[in-house]
């Protein structure tokens, strides 16, 4: 078992995850409160990576925050260093990645909420911040284990954005499924079944963890 892959992997799947829920809350009420073109041009924005090779958006990260773009010339003058082939690097491609697993929960929660109980606080005066602060998210609380446990498995799995962006730099950008690769390439077969098993596992218990919370029971 790489160790260190190992390390770094949950490193990147926790702070990826931390992340996007902040991202993801605002950008799902967003899209949940709205039915017009502009919501469904987002929408579609944030669903791209579902059905995009990864290592499309891989490269395009990669040379989208090289020197050769302004906003990479920006990135490196503001760090001193461009953002690939590093950790932060890796992050920020794990969560452009793992983003609609973060916001489709929350999305699909928050429109379930019954309209009722968000139009009487409107009435009552309460603003749209504090509707969605005081009802709707504390009615939507599962879904945010769904939307975290969602997109931390899937950041662990992750193959082929993190190896355009990140390259396979030990102790620095080298995840689990990069060492997996590494370790079939190399013909250590029982070192490849052990993380090939690990990352399995790993994958059950987050579904298992998803579909066995309780269901919401009905409000009426």
């Amino acid at each position: 078992m790489d160790v260190p892959a190992l390390l770094l992997t949950l490193r990147l799947a926790a702070l990826t995850t931390a992340l996007l829920l902040v991202l993801a809350t605002p950008l799902a009420a967003f899209i949940a409160a709205r039915n017009s073109i502009p919501r469904r041009i987002l929408q579609a924005a944030v669903a791209l990576p579902l059905v995009l090779p990864p290592t499309v958006l891989g490269f395009y990260l990669l040379v989208g925050l090289g020197p050769t773009t302004a906003v990479g010339r920006t990135v490196i003058t503001l760090l001193g260093h461009p953002l690939a082939f590093t950790f932060s690097g890796l992050v920020v491609g794990s969560m452009i990645y793992s983003l609609p697993f973060a916001v489709q929960p929350l999305v699909n929660a928050f429109q379930a909420v019954d309209p009722a109980l968000t139009s009487t606080a409107a009435v009552l005066g309460a603003s749209p911040l504090t509707v969605l602060r005081h009802v709707t998210l504390p009615l939507s609380k599962p879904a945010f284990l769904t939307a975290a446990v969602l997109t931390f498995a899937h950041t662990v799995g992750e193959f082929g954005v993190v190896l355009m962006l990140g390259g396979d730099i030990p102790g620095l950008t080298r995840t689990l499924s990069i060492s997996l690769f590494d370790q079939v390439q190399d013909a250590q077969y029982s070192a490849a079944n052990r993380t090939a098993l690990l990352l399995l596992a790993g994958s059950f218990l987050a579904l298992l963890a998803v579909y066995a919370k309780p269901r919401r029971p009905p409000l009426v």
